[in-house]
Formats: structure tokens, C-alpha cells, sequence
């Protein structure tokens, strides 16, 4: 038996899709050791999150069989299922919301997993061209795919109401998280992480690509309303937005309050959450909102904003404020940070909450998708 997968985002991503695509690959090479499964991928680049999938003897990178002007993007929509064919492959699984639009071509069980529909939702955010493909390539997808995963309730809605897609053909899994939140770190580690991070004493952190659809415009202009000594610091890769955020920071004379890094590694993300006082994330709109996990495994209060799957995410175990409630998110922050908060039953009912997001329930949950189809790992 041979599973294969879309290893585009697992091989080039390093936040989102290829965390995702990694995780899952990681969960059912782990779970089903005697499985073989192959990752389809348009390149292979030096990516050393990918040191554990390259020590599984049963998972294997496997590169384009095409005609060498072909175009990657060619052979990845049209090309993939006739090599998936001749590879013998028994199901194939899109890691990231889109299958080759050719993919009945491979006679065989397809699965696709979908994370949001941001392009219909937030159509301001992306381009007329890129909403568009979006819109195309991954309707096909859900509509050509034998089952849908999901990855919120949030997003099966949206599946259902834009692509018209049957209720019992999909499945909601939640996304599991990355075991390194769970373990706490020495006071050591934290304070060499300060170090080498320039971290300030006391901090709020927000992480995720700076652009407007993550809304840092909101937990900036909470800043002012906090005591002085308190600082954010603002992880993630930066877009344009990034100029308006700094300017704004100036205007509301926060600026020197702001730390941003945009290039940390992986492996100190736990480390920043947890020698945070909290943990920011008042997106407009999410497919299922990672980070608030995170922070919540990291033990840290988490504050997230209304109107998505942030409150599915998050459940009991965080607080919420509209996504455009400035006063709300002061008072949320400040109660998170001066003492007022009941920590420690905050982090039993996330304790609580959080067992729902366990990697190895999502490979068992993966799997049981798969024996519907009549492919048992």
C-alpha cells in the first residue's frame, strides 16, 4: 500500500500549510510505521524542518516524472495523477486544499484537506487574480475529492455555503500542535532566549504574518491604554502592511515599546510564548487559529477576536474581544498581565480544552477518513 501526499507546502513552507503538511506527514508515518507513503513535490530545497520525515525509511520526497520544459505548476495540476498511476499509488491526500484537476485520471480514492476560504470571506486581502484561482482550483478540488477535511467547524460551514458541498461528505479534524508548546522551559532557557532574542522584561506577543487581515492595528492601539513598562513584541514575516503599522506606532508614541522579528526560528517560538505575559491574537478571520493553541499549550493567557473559529480554537480557556474594541482589548490585556487573572484555572480549563488537539488524534481521525474510502492503514 502506497499513500501519497501533496509535499509542495511541506518541502517550502515553513509557517501555516507546510507546518500542517509536516505535522500530518509526521503523525501517520509515526502512527503506521509499515505504511509506505510518498510526498509529491515540485522541488526539494535544504529545509531541516524536515529532519524527521527524512529519518522515516517509509516516507520518500519524490520529484516531477515529466518533459523537462514542462512547468512545475503543469505536472502538479494536470501531470501528478498519471506518475501517481505508474507509482502504484493505493489513495492520494492534498495537504493543502487543492488536488490535480486531473485527478480522477489516477483511479484511485482522493482526500482533501481544506483550511479556509479567506478569498471569498476577506476578498480585500488577496488580488482579483489570485482570489479568482482560489476560487477555482480549490472549488474543483472540494468538488472532484471523494471526502473534504476540514479543519474547524468554521470552515466546513464555509465550504458548504461557497461550494455548495455536501454536509456528509466532510469531515471536520481539528489541527494538531506541534508537542514542543507542551513542554515548559527551564528559567535557563527562557532567559537564553531573552538573550539572544533582545526579549524585553515584561512583554504581550502577537505572532503571525503582519497583514491586515491578523489585525496588530487592534492590539496597538490597546498599547497606550497599558502600563508603560509592559512591551509587544511582534512575530511573524512582513508585508507591506508593516509600514502603516509602524507609522501608527508612531502617531500613538508606542513605537519605542515595539519589538518585531521576522525571521526567528521554529524551535524558539515556545520559548517566546512562554516568557510572555500574554499571548495576542485578534484576527479578523481564521480557518482554525493555531497560534491561540500555542499559547494556550505555552500556559500563557490568550486574548483572540471574535468572529471566526478563534472562539472554537480557544473555547473556555481564552478571552475574546470584537475585533474592533479597543477599550475591550485593554481590559482584556491588562487583566491577563496585573494579576487580576485566575492563571491557574485558566490553564486547567485549557489543559481541558486542548487534549481535543493531540497529534495522535488527528493521525487516528486522519486515518478513519481513509477506511471510508476502503483504504486501511
Amino acid at each position: 500500500m502506497i499513500i501519497g501526499f501533496d509535499g509542495k507546502r511541506a518541502v517550502s513552507n515553513m509557517t501555516g500549510l507546510g507546518n500542517y503538511s509536516r505535522l500530518v506527514l509526521e503523525e501517520l508515518s509515526g502512527a503506521f510505521p509499515d505504511v509506505e507513503m510518498r510526498a509529491y513535490t515540485p522541488r526539494l530545497r535544504d529545509n531541516a524542518r524536515l529532519a524527521t520525515l527524512r529519518q522515516r525509511p517509509k516516507v520518500r520526497f519524490e520529484l516531477p516524472v515529466k518533459h523537462p520544459l514542462e512547468p512545475a505548476a503543469v505536472w502538479r495540476t494536470w501531470g501528478l495523477p498519471a506518475q501517481l498511476r505508474n507509482d502504484g499509488v493505493t489513495l492520494y491526500h492534498g495537504l493543502s486544499n487543492e488536488l490535480p484537476l486531473s485527478i480522477r485520471k489516477a483511479g484511485i480514492p482522493s482526500v482533501v484537506t481544506v483550511h479556509d476560504v479567506i478569498y471569498r470571506t476577506m476578498p480585500e486581502c488577496y488580488s482579483v487574480i489570485d482570489r479568482k484561482l482560489y476560487d477555482w482550483k480549490y472549488g474543483c478540488s472540494c468538488r472532484f475529492a471523494d471526502r473534504v477535511i476540514a479543519i474547524s467547524e468554521c470552515t466546513k460551514r464555509d465550504i458548504m455555503r461557497f461550494y455548495g458541498v455536501p454536509e456528509e461528505k466532510i469531515d471536520v479534524i481539528y489541527q494538531g500542535c506541534a508537542p514542543q508548546f507542551k513542554r515548559q522551559w527551564s528559567d535557563t532557557e527562557k532567559e537564553d532566549v531573552r538573550r539572544r532574542l533582545a526579549l524585553p522584561q515584561r512583554y504581550i506577543v502577537q505572532v503571525g504574518t503582519i497583514e491586515r487581515r491578523k489585525n496588530l492595528e487592534l492590539t496597538l492601539r490597546a498599547l497606550p491604554w497599558l502600563p508603560e513598562e509592559l512591551k509587544l513584541v511582534v512575530v511573524g514575516r512582513a508585508t507591506p502592511y508593516l509600514a502603516e503599522m509602524k507609522k501608527l506606532a508612531e502617531e500613538l508614541r508606542v513605537a519605542d515599546r515595539i519589538r518585531y522579528i521576522h525571521d526567528t526560528a521554529f524551535a524558539d517560538l515556545p520559548g517566546i510564548c512562554q516568557c510572555a505575559e500574554a499571548i495576542a491574537y485578534p484576527s479578523r478571520y481564521e480557518g482554525f487559529g493555531l497560534p491561540v493553541i500555542e499559547g494556550l499549550e505555552s500556559g500563557r493567557p490568550v486574548i483572540a477576536a471574535t468572529g471566526s473559529c478563534l472562539e472554537e480554537a480557544g473555547g473556555d480557556a481564552a478571552i475574546y474581544v470584537a475585533p474592533d474594541d479597543v477599550q475591550g482589548m485593554a481590559e482584556a490585556l491588562r487583566a491577563a498581565t496585573d494579576g487580576t487573572l485566575d492563571l491557574g484555572a485558566m490553564r486547567q480549563r485549557a489543559a481541558r480544552h486542548t487534549a481535543r488537539f493531540d497529534t495522535s488524534r488527528m493521525a487516528e481521525n486522519i486515518a478513519a477518513v481513509y477506511a471510508r474510502l476502503g483504504v486501511r492503514l
